[in-house]
């Protein structure tokens, strides 16, 4: 059964389905759909143009569809698209986007902790976790599997590759290499994310590539196109240094390191 407390405000027009449950304080506005099983603890808001899957919980005091903060934003009509079994713990913000007809996304098994903001037009793939407090500007994109630390700072249009880790406190200005670990101001490539990756289940051997890979592309004194090719002719082409040479080729598509930036 659907739960309502007496104390929200929840608008005739917003689609509440099977198994939610609405805390105290809380505001649904109208064209707001909430999936089964979904859970708004006290305080939470849902603005219109929501649409939040199946088992979501949003806890006390997160905000999600908001505006965006964006002076380019002139009252379109835009969205939030969320999936299904995502948690935005206490103060999480999220933003529409801007551009009519446009969505900031986020997909399943999210998890963001308290005071998160999502900025306008950002995507979050599946699996995706962020510590208290990180900022991610508009049309971020982080692939799955990614890890980001506390007090983390994400400049627009910067992409994270799949399973990837950032370290806390770090100021982000480009795009992040998947499977690799980033940390520092000048957003140095450490090595590749080894827990995660033995976590995911791949071998020692192919985990070993993308070692080589990361030394080759990130540590030596190579420029990249050189870097690239050497890997090319001297590293085992594995799944996953495939597409660490893929998601480097597209920043000479970008601009100042972010290959979405065009």
């Amino acid at each position: 059964m659907t739960s309502v407390h007496p104390t929200a405000v929840v608008d005739k027009a917003a689609e509440l389905a099977d198994g939610v449950r609405i805390g105290p304080f809380c505001i649904v506005e109208a064209e707001v759909q909430i999936g089964e099983g979904t859970v708004l603890e006290g305080h939470a808001v849902v603005r219109s143009g929501t649409n939040l899957g199946k088992q979501n919980v949003l806890a006390y005091g997160a905000v999600l569809g908001g505006d965006p903060q964006d002076r380019k934003y002139q009252g379109e009509r835009t969205y939030l698209r969320v999936g299904d079994h995502n948690v935005f713990r206490e103060f999480v913000t999220v933003h529409r986007a801007t551009g009519e007809g446009l969505s900031t996304t986020v997909g399943n098994h999210c998890y963001l902790m308290a005071y998160c903001h999502l900025g306008h037009n950002v995507t979050l793939h599946d699996w995706v976790t962020m510590a208290n407090s990180t900022g991610v500007s508009g049309h971020v994109t982080m692939e799955e599997l990614v890890n980001i630390g506390g007090m983390v700072g994400i400049h627009q249009w910067v992409r994270i590759g799949k399973a990837a880790m950032v370290g806390g406190y770090t100021r982000l200005t480009r795009d992040v290499p998947p499977f690799m670990i980033v940390s520092g101001d000048n957003e140095e490539v450490r090595d590749i994310n080894a827990v995660g990756l033995r976590r995911l289940g791949l071998t020692a051997e192919r985990r070993l590539a993308l070692h080589k890979a990361c030394k080759l592309l990130f540590k030596s004194r190579l420029g990249l196109t050189n870097a690239m090719e050497i890997v090319r002719r001297e590293v085992p082409c594995t799944e996953e240094v495939e597409y660490v040479l893929a998601f480097e080729q597209r920043r000479f598509l970008g601009k100042n390191g972010r290959g979405d930036q065009r």
